[in-house]
């Protein structure tokens, strides 16, 4: 019996689908107090994306072509 192959979608279409639906960012001081927040955890990671989204928030044609 060979079982079926579950179908996953990939990379390129999950986000395709994400792109598809507009999401509000947080504001930036919330962006803000949270990448201070990540900073002194020394979470590199969370203070990357925190980092990343206040700046995305604050000035949004950042990035986009």
């Amino acid at each position: 019996m060979s079982a079926r192959p579950v179908r996953r979608p990939t990379e390129a279409a999950a986000l395709r689908a994400v792109a598809r639906s507009a999401r509000p960012l947080p504001p930036v001081p919330a962006l803000m107090a949270a990448l201070l927040d990540a900073n002194e955890r020394r979470d590199r990671e969370g203070a990357c994306l925190a980092a990343h989204r206040a700046v995305r928030a604050a000035a949004p044609e950042v990035g986009e072509a």
